[in-house]
């Protein structure tokens, strides 16, 4: 609608009809009537912007495909206020007179005849006859709003009756209606950045591709894409909710092509009108990110002059780039460090989410009794610290049920609040002391905003993933949410976390003895869960790890003895009897590796 032109006002005795209907009617009828005032206010701008004098063919061909797609869409808003309207009738008087229009019809005039005294009232300082023209207009409108209250007090009593309301307006179409644009199926998420000049649209967009796997795209891109397709020289010159059927109809087209792309960002919003109608258009598949820094900030950061962002800001400005922080689902203080930023944006791309965790007691975990009596105890422990402890688990082989007494560690996971860092420290100490060296014991501690901004590294992410697969905790609050971690994800993060695994393995495999069995072995097990996840298998226990890796192209079988007898040979202090195969297993291992990764 036109900038700073007034809303249209229903006449009393119609506003007190509309408040009789459901409150769902209501919504969506005050929808309809709003948005077709809107279009009424763009349709007289682009009638206005046509009779232009200097306009090039191209352009006047522009603003005809505008007027008729505004024309279009009025209809179809009108029809939809008149099938809210027609609840109003009393369906029992077939023989009363028909009116010549339904109610939206008149609703429709009285909107235009709005826009009309108001257009004059403007014009009146310099043109006489605009003047004289608006008493007159003022009392058109006073006649027309009584006849409005008139016609429903009629047609509520059933001594009117109205015409059918299909408008059959065809626009170039072969079919009668308008077909709203909705998103495609394989849209699945998109976030809109926003923000005035140098606020870290790009850096953040760029951020979310790189970590997330978004696809990222310009607004200003996938406008002249749809132009061109459509024959149109110039999209920005089409009503707001056209910019956004465009916008919405190149988006579907790249989610189709791209089913398996999760997430799409588009920058850079500077229009709010355009962006509002595509936030209806798309519902909650579309989350607007606000970016917001001081200009001080922002001129550091650019390395301009003050002057240059200055200019730019107005430009942008001057589109309503300001005003998308109202529309938007997220601001963001840009103002501080790049930590912060990127924790907030992890929060918004891969949000956090309840998960069902399944709870069981130490003793049901395979441990040996002093293990599980020792667990037991911690777990009372922290769990008495409220909820600032959110979860505590022990990952690895507890929670495969291969747990080995005198041989496999206690690998424990606790996310809780870091002011709760020397409690914490404290029970874990009762812990130790407590097992008495009856197991090695590990501590992962997290905090909750470390999960939720995905700042954790890969054997976490498999430990939570895990846990989400039904992996046992020893307590939990209620409510609790985590980051889901997808096998994609995984296998993504197996390609981070074995070159590093590879490194430790071979300065195992150097100080290779007796006394490093235990580690050299649990490497090599690591190393080929970590291989096979590249590959997309899935085993769990060392001794089918170790089978199923053997079946990987040009790696040879290993003869290593199952993990029952070196654990065995390792707590009878005979170690040297698995020492041979174990370090023939390595060699033979990072000889294949060694030749996969040759140029």
């Amino acid at each position: 609608m036109t900038q700073n032109s007034p809303p249209l006002v229903l006449p009393p005795g119609t506003s007190r009809a509309v408040a009789a209907l459901p409150e769902k009617d209501r919504r969506r009828l005050d929808d309809s009537v709003t948005r077709l005032h809107t279009v009424n206010g763009r349709l007289w701008d682009a009638e206005d912007r046509v009779r232009g004098a200097s306009l090039t063919a191209v352009q006047v061909a522009d603003c005809k495909r505008e007027i008729d797609q505004l024309n279009a869409e009025r209809n179809a808003l009108a029809e939809r206020a008149d099938e809210i309207l027609g609840a109003l009738a009393d369906a029992g008087r077939s023989d009363a007179p028909l009116h010549t229009e339904t109610l939206a019809s008149v609703v429709d005039r009285l909107s235009v005849l709005t826009l009309r005294i108001w257009h004059s009232e403007r014009a009146s300082s310099r043109d006489e006859l605009a003047r004289r023209r608006v008493p007159a207009l003022h009392r058109q409108r006073e006649e027309l709003a009584a006849a409005l209250d008139a016609l429903i007090t009629d047609v509520i009593s059933g001594s009117r009756r109205l015409p059918v309301p299909a408008r059959y307006k065809l626009y170039g179409r072969n079919d009668s209606a308008v077909t709203e644009i909705k998103p495609s199926r394989h849209l699945n998420r998109v976030i809109a950045f926003g923000g005035l000049s140098e606020c870290g649209k790009s850096t953040s967009a760029e951020f979310v591709r790189q970590v997330c796997g978004a696809q990222r795209l310009k607004i200003g891109y996938l406008l002249r894409q749809a132009a061109h397709r459509q024959g149109l020289a110039d999209p920005y010159a089409l009503s707001a909710r056209r910019q956004a059927e465009l916008l919405l109809g190149e988006l579907n087209r790249f989610a189709e092509a791209h089913v398996d792309t999760q997430l799409f960002t588009i920058e850079s919003v500077h229009d709010d009108a355009s962006v509002a109608e595509l936030k209806q258009l798309t519902g909650g598949t579309l989350q607007i990110v606000y970016l917001d820094a001081s200009f001080a900030v922002r001129v550091e950061r650019s390395g301009m002059p003050a002057q240059a962002v200055a200019a730019k800001d107005e430009i942008k400005m001057s589109r309503g780039a300001h005003r998308v922080a109202a529309l938007a689902d997220h601001v963001i203080d840009n103002s501080g460090s790049i930590a912060a930023l990127r924790a907030q944006l992890r929060r918004i791309a891969a949000p956090a989410g309840p998960v069902r965790l399944r709870t069981a007691t130490p003793y049901g975990l395979g441990l040996s009794a002093p293990v599980a009596s020792a667990t037991a105890d911690f777990a009372d422990a922290i769990r008495s610290y409220g909820p600032a402890v959110r979860l505590a688990a022990l990952t690895g082989s507890p929670g495969e049920g291969s747990w080995i007494a005198g041989w496999s560690d206690l690998d424990l996971l606790v996310v809780a609040e870091h002011g709760v860092t020397g409690r914490i420290t404290e029970a874990l100490e009762r812990y130790r002391t407590a097992l008495n060296g009856a197991a090695s014991l590990g501590l992962t501690f997290v905090t909750p905003d470390e999960l939720t901004a995905r700042r954790f590294t890969p054997r976490l992410a498999f430990a939570l993933h895990q846990l989400q697969q039904g992996h046992p905790v020893l307590h939990h609050v209620p409510d609790l949410e985590l980051p889901s971690i997808t096998r994609a994800e995984l296998g993504l993060a197996a390609v981070r976390e074995l070159p590093q695994v590879i490194l430790t393995m071979r300065r195992l495999r150097a100080d290779a003895g007796p006394d490093t069995v235990r580690q050299l072995y649990k490497h090599l097990v690591l190393a080929c869960r970590l291989l096979l996840r590249e590959h997309n298998q899935w085993e769990t226990g060392p001794d089918r790890i170790l089978t199923a890796v053997s079946r990987l192209p040009e790696l040879p079988a290993f003869s290593v003895p199952p993990l029952a007898e070196i654990s065995t040979a390792w707590r009878d202090g005979a170690s040297e009897q698995a020492l041979k195969p174990v370090t023939t297993a390595v060699d033979q291992f990072l000889t294949w590796y060694a030749a996969q990764l040759a140029a």
